[in-house]
């Protein structure tokens, strides 16, 4: 089990005191659980994070009591990369939850390893129903049934865990295999030379009219 301390937060305090202090801005909320503000450690957060993701159940120990949540939302430094602030979700005990995992692709396609196809993945993660406890971190795919283009994983050939329930159209397409593209070379249109202009050096004198006296005579007038 996933767990992380946290401190009840003062709201007036500024949240840069507790980033540069190691903690993280936190809040937790659910639907029978009001919105309480925290502050958990940074590098516990971290760990917890990378392991859970926002599928897994992450227990709180507040000064409230213990409270099974799940990741809700981590707001990331858009500069460094960290994450600045955190929401978790509280669940009612006894209840299920509705949450999307990540879908994880395993094993090699056939039909891309002998055969050149492409493969295209449809969905990245399922919506699924079950309760806390029953929540695996991903769902797998698996790809070594894809032997022949046009061949598709549909949402019914998942296996589910045990007490796991989708939430999706069983016919729902999650990843499949294209043929490869026959790459056409363009025709390279000839050049027509009599078409193309030739800019002449210089600037051609415009012819005089007749019966105009020259030039020089023109400028003595």
């Amino acid at each position: 089990m996933l767990t992380l301390k946290a401190e009840i937060r003062d709201t007036e305090t500024k949240l840069d005191i507790f980033r540069k202090a190691g903690k993280i801005p936190a809040v937790f909320y659910g639907k029978k659980e009001a919105s309480t503000s925290i502050v958990i450690p940074k590098i516990d957060f971290l760990k917890v994070w990378k392991e859970a993701g926002e599928s897994t159940v992450v227990t709180l120990e507040t000064p409230q009591g213990n409270k099974e949540s799940l990741i809700q939302d981590v707001d990331i430094d858009p500069v460094s990369g960290a994450p600045r602030h955190a929401d978790f979700y509280v669940f009612e005990k006894g209840h299920k939850v509705k949450v999307a995992l990540p879908i994880e692709f395993i094993g090699v396609a056939p039909a891309v390893k002998d055969q050149g196809g492409i493969l295209v993945k449809v969905l990245h993660e399922l919506k699924v129903e079950a309760m806390p406890r029953d929540l695996p971190h991903n769902i797998s795919a698996d790809l070594s049934m894809l032997a022949n283009f046009g061949d598709q994983i549909l949402a019914k050939d998942l296996q589910m865990p045990q007490g796991v329930s989708p939430l999706v159209n069983p016919e729902d397409v999650v990843a499949l295999v294209s043929a490869p593209r026959e790459e056409k070379e363009e025709e390279v249109a000839p050049i027509d030379l009599s078409a193309i202009e030739v800019e002449k050096k210089g600037k051609e004198e415009a012819p005089a009219e007749e019966g105009a006296p020259p030039a020089e005579e023109r400028e003595e007038e």
